[in-house]
């Protein structure tokens, strides 16, 4: 899955560069529809707010600093609840809120940490994260080539820039179709203009091409100076090809969810390895009998639970635990040693091969060859 993960990111940012940052990527959808919505609710948009940020100190001021941050951490906390339930499950973390504070120190710690991390990251470093601390924002340049579809400024229908002028003709004084207004610049989050070309910062968010159409729009311009089109569709006026590369890594990804959904398919449900103890061979009995100590590991993959109980299909081979039975809950592990005993007569050239079964709830649920040794003379 992590395979099919790492090549669908890898061919997603061929195609469309890093639409996956603008869309789809945690930090962003936290902070556009949720952190900055609630700025824009208190502060005002980036007009207000600059002009709040260069207002004194006053009760106005400080009363939407302390709403702005209080909710801000409120936020977060829910979000930092949320993602350790991911990390030691919900389980435990209403064990956390429901019991006494002193039998949990250490996880309301970890809630304090993670809340202050997120905070922390919303209120302050936004962007920076994007442009500055992800891995992916650094692969997109190598990804990315000439047919990538990013989120693009025409050069070839806006140069040359110039300032609209009601009634004038621009082609025919040399002016391309931009118009200069700044707009695409003031609504990117990361502060980059998208004139000067595909910027690492560029996380294609699209504020700009929303704000450059209702321009467009405005001065009755054709729409689509800044859209999703890759380099050679600006210079060549093409259309989104099927490259080699991406061909390439498209047949890649089907085939490894080929192999991916064959492997669930054929997955089975319990997972049993015996091997011989460690450091051990073979122990002769008072009775003159033979007997060998395993280890058996049991993984049952399912959710319900099972009394397991080891028998071996030759009657000759008699089977010790511990215990009659073991307890084998739902996705659990674990791990049990048993005695096979067996008749001095039973060994043949010091080895002889057997079946154990594995039963669960009084069903077999699994059979696993081993094979027992003793004296060879």
């Amino acid at each position: 899955m992590l395979i099919i993960f790492i090549v669908c990111v890898i061919l997603f940012t061929i195609i469309y560069g890093r639409l996956f940052c603008g869309w789809f990527c945690p930090q962003t959808i936290f902070m556009e529809f949720v952190f900055r919505k609630i700025e824009y609710w208190i502060d005002g948009d980036w007009t207000q707010q600059k002009a709040l940020d260069k207002q004194p100190w006053n009760a106005q001021k400080w009363g939407k600093r302390i709403l702005k941050h209080t909710l801000f951490w409120l936020v977060s906390f829910v979000i930092a609840n949320i993602f350790l339930a991911y990390i030691i499950g919900s389980d435990s973390l209403l064990k956390i809120m429901m019991e006494p504070i002193q039998l949990h120190i250490g996880g309301l710690i970890s809630i304090g940490i993670f809340t202050t991390l997120f905070y922390f990251v919303f209120s302050r470093l936004r962007e920076q994260v994007c442009t500055t601390i992800c891995p992916y924002g650094r692969l997109q340049g190598v990804l990315l080539d000439q047919n990538s579809m990013v989120v693009a400024y025409d050069y070839v229908r806006g140069e040359e820039r110039a300032k609209f002028r009601k009634g004038e003709d621009r082609p025919e004084a040399k002016k391309g179709d931009c118009i200069d207004c700044a707009q695409c610049v003031h609504v990117c989050p990361t502060g980059i203009d998208i004139r000067n070309g595909t910027q690492l910062e560029c996380v294609n968010c699209t504020a700009c091409i929303d704000a450059c159409d209702s321009m467009m729009e405005g001065v009755g311009l054709e729409k689509g100076l800044i859209r999703f089109v890759s380099e050679n569709g600006i210079k060549n006026r093409t259309r989104f090809q099927w490259t080699r590369r991406v061909i390439s890594y498209t047949v890649l990804l089907i085939v490894l969810v080929g192999i991916w959904t064959t492997m669930l398919i054929m997955r089975e449900d319990f997972s049993t390895t015996i091997m011989r103890q460690r450091g051990s061979t073979y122990q002769v009995t008072q009775d003159k009998g033979i007997s060998n100590i395993f280890e058996i590991d049991l993984t049952n993959k399912t959710k319900d639970h099972f009394h397991v109980k080891l028998i071996s299909a030759n009657p000759a081979v008699k089977l010790e635990l511990a215990n009659d039975s073991l307890e084998l809950p739902g996705q659990k592990h674990i791990r049990e040693r048993f005695l096979a005993r067996f008749p001095y007569s039973f060994i043949a050239k010091g080895t002889q091969k057997i079946d154990i079964i594995i039963l669960g709830n009084g069903k077999e649920i699994d059979r696993v060859h081993i094979k027992v040794i003793g004296p060879s003379y």
